[in-house]
Parts: structure tokens; sequence; C-alpha cells
């Protein structure tokens, strides 16, 4: 990795702006945090800066509010964090300001601020450069250890980069390391596992790994327009005709390269897209015409794991079927199963793929698992992302 870390300066005593993505799932009737992963995430890198006993103030968005909203108060992740941490957080009332630049440069060494909901001001989102530089005037470095946020040049992901040294939290170089070397020297062979609902969510990653892989995997709701590319019906699946051209283009290209490209030989299909809906065990040229792909069948999920157990380095982005729905998560399962228990690397990306293995319990067999769902599909695609483009070079 070629950008700087928080090791490569001196923190002691400094205030330190830390941007983390704590944008993190609350259970609307109580407001309680119902999945914390993303502030453990970080832990590293703040556990660090208290045994250097920076004075440190954590800053993320949370949701998408149209501006100050109590609901989405960033004061559930400060009290959790206090309790991850096993030290006081101190809540802030606003992100910037007088008092806020106050409380601030009041900050003792080794101490810790939380500051609320970035995206309250529109300046956020806006990249706004007096917004920018009111967060940097809270601090004398920035960190940015926020790599689900990192492909939004925002002011707390970008803005601030400029007016502040400005390095990587461990979250963010473990991110860019893992991923990187996947894209520029993986061990190989190399295998992309590709689902989710829809091949537009996917186009550049998938033209982009065709070029990087040796076996390309297609499963969840998207396998149906590569179905019908190769002429075959999918029933009342979620299927997008104007990508059935590009289904037939991309499987073309990965023949020319010898490239294997295994789509479902058999899926699971609902008589209707519901939880408890009839369903069964049908060949992918006798998908019925009126019922709705669920997942992959038996008969797939042996092809994909045959596949996965000669591969060195396995991607893995987007389940296999509709996995929240507990009888459609049968391949997710198997894949994510498959995956724990390979002698290689594998890195599962951000989003509800995350999702599925932290549910399964598999997420620590893993050696990496994304906190960033739209970070880690463009960095697959080739993109520089704006949040780590901003971050000082180590030469």
């Amino acid at each position: 990795m070629d950008k700087k870390t928080v090791r490569d300066l001196d923190v002691s005593g400094k205030r330190v702006l830390l941007r983390v993505d704590f944008n993190v799932p609350m259970v609307p009737s109580t407001g309680a945090i119902s999945d914390d992963s993303r502030i453990q995430a970080a832990l590293p890198t703040i556990s660090y800066l208290l045994e250097k006993e920076a004075r440190t103030i954590v800053c993320s968005h949370l949701g998408r509010p149209k501006g100050p909203d109590p609901k989405q108060s960033l004061a559930p992740a400060a009290e959790r964090l206090a309790e991850l941490a096993g030290v006081p957080v101190r809540m802030a009332s606003d992100c910037i300001g007088a008092d806020i630049e106050a409380a601030a440069k009041g900050l003792a060494s080794g101490e810790l601020l939380m500051l609320e909901n970035l995206r309250f001001h529109p300046g956020e989102e806006k990249n706004d450069p007096a917004f920018a530089l009111a967060l940097a005037a809270l601090a004398d470095v920035y960190v940015n250890d926020a790599f689900g946020a990192a492909h939004r040049a925002h002011a707390s992901t970008a803005g601030v980069a400029q007016h502040l040294p400005a390095v990587a939290g461990f979250l963010m170089e473990k991110e860019l390391l893992f991923l990187g070397k996947a894209l520029s020297s993986p061990e190989r062979p190399m295998t992309a596992v590709v689902g989710g609902a829809k091949i537009s969510d996917k186009m550049a990653m998938l033209e982009h790994m065709v070029d990087q892989v040796q076996a390309l995997l297609i499963g969840g709701g998207m396998a149906a327009t590569f179905l019908k590319a190769r002429g075959l019906e999918p029933g009342m699946s979620l299927l997008e005709p104007d990508k059935v051209e590009f289904a037939a283009k991309l499987e073309q290209r990965a023949r020319e390269r010898g490239v294997a490209l295994l789509l479902p030989s058999d899926l699971i299909v609902g008589e209707r897209f519901e939880a408890d809906a009839p369903s069964r065990t049908v060949d992918a040229e006798a998908i019925p015409v009126d019922w709705t792909v669920m997942d992959i069948g038996p008969k797939t999920i042996a092809l994909f794991q045959d596949e996965l157990k000669k591969s060195k380095t396995v991607l893995w982005n987007g389940p296999m079927g509709v996995f929240e729905m507990p009888r459609f998560s049968e391949g997710t399962r198997a894949v994510a199963e498959c995956l724990a228990g390979l002698d290689g690397t594998t890195i599962v990306g951000g989003g509800s793929t995350a999702q599925a293995v932290h549910d399964l319990g598999l997420a620590g067999r893993m050696s990496h698992v994304s906190t960033g769902g739209g970070a880690s599909l463009e960095f697959l695609e080739g993109k520089t992302l704006p949040g780590v483009a901003a971050l000082d070079d180590k030469n």
C-alpha cells in the first residue's frame, strides 16, 4: 500500500480527527444497534490512538437524514464504543462550530469525543469547502478509517484531507492490502463468486473480473439474465432485458480468455416471491413460466464447491439467493461454508454478503470481510476511491 498510515505520524498528545464508518443498523422501535461489527472494526485504530495518548475526535455519518434528526443521532454508537473500548466517550451536540472547537481543544490526552452525525449538515455530502475547513479546525491530524465511505468525495472523506496531514487507519490499511493484492498479485487459481439481484449493479466489476480470474461463478437473481442470454427462460424471475446482450458478450469474452464462467445448472424456484411460498428444485432448462428463482440448487452447489476447492484466492460479492428467507438461504450458506474451509485467501465483499457471513458465524474464518459494500465494489471495478486518493502518499 502506497499510502501513509497512522504509524507514520507522531500522534502523542495531538488532536486527531478520526473518520470512522459507524453507519450501523438500528432497531427502529428501540433505537438500539442491531449489529456493531463496524464499531468493532474500528477498535484497533482507536486502541492505538488511546495507547499513544492522542486526543481523539471521532466522526461518522449515519443514514440519510435531511437535517438534524434525533432518530439518527450517533449517541447510541458513542455508548457502544465506550462499552467496547472500555473508556468514556463524550458525545458532542454537533460536529462543527465554536462550542465543538472548544470541546475538541479541551480534550485531555487519551480522551475521546464523538461528533454528532456529519450528514446533519448538507455541506458534508456536497464536500463544501467551508464545512471541510470547519472540521479540519478541530484537529492537528486526520486519520481515515472509514473504508465503507471511501468511494464518496464528501467533506469528511476528501475535503478535510486538503487541510491536515492525512493518513489511513488500520482498518483502511487492511482493506487496501487485501483488496489491492487480490487485484495486483493474487495467488492463483483465482475465482470470483458474484451474486445479488441485478447485473446492472455489477457490470463494471464483472467486466474487470473476467480479465483477472480463472473462474467466474454466477448466482443470485442476476443469474436469470445470464440464463436468458443462453436461450433459457427464467420464468417470473427478475430479468433485465436490456442486459441480456451484456451477459452474452461477457460469456463470449470469458470463453476467449479461457475463463470458466459457471451458471446454475439447477435452481430452487418459488411459486411466489414470499418466504412461505411453495417451492421445488428444477433444472435450469425447466423453470416454470410463472415461478421465480429463489436460490441455487444442490447440483449447482456441488458444481460451485468443486470449482472453489481448486482456488487459492476467492473474491465473493453477492448472495446466491434470497438468503434473508431461511428456506432460500442454503446456496449462500453452502458457499460461505466452503470458503471458510479453504486453504487460501478468501475475501468477502461488504453489504449483504458480509451480513450473510456474519449471520452464519463464519466471518472469523474468512481471510477478510470488507466493511464497505459500495466501496469494495468500486475498488474491484478498478476505480480510484476519492477517500483513498486524498490520503498522503508514503513517498
